[in-house]
């Protein structure tokens, strides 16, 4: 049976991060049992948000920029719409934009965030 999820980027739950506008949600959440995720991600410009990948994902840009520093290497990346981005597991992200961006991401993961 084919899934199917009308508009899974409106109304996305907060993270409650103190002082950062981040919202995450599953569009699909491990689907018959699958260790598969998938939905969207929106940042506004705030504090930045740092984050710990636990599980290997990857994540498409729809709108606007993530500028995305990894917090071991130091490496700095701009990522605008259109751009497909890669997270191994064990990377610690930290997350920003100049304005707003939103991302639709694909985890192998077997919980919801």
């Amino acid at each position: 049976m084919i899934g199917k999820v009308e508009k899974g980027y409106e109304n996305l739950p907060s993270m409650n991060e103190p002082g950062c506008e981040a919202f995450i949600g599953d569009a699909f959440a491990n689907p018959d049992g699958a260790v598969f995720c998938s939905g969207f991600f929106e940042l506004f410009h705030s504090e930045p948000l740092v984050y710990e990948y636990t599980y290997d994902e990857t994540k498409f840009v729809v709108e606007g920029e993530f500028v995305l520093t990894d917090m071991t290497s130091g490496q700095v990346v701009h990522a605008r719409k259109g751009d497909v981005l890669f997270f191994p597991k064990g990377t610690t992200v930290k997350f920003e934009t100049p304005d707003r961006a939103l991302g639709f991401y694909a985890g192998h993961r077997s919980f919801a965030p």
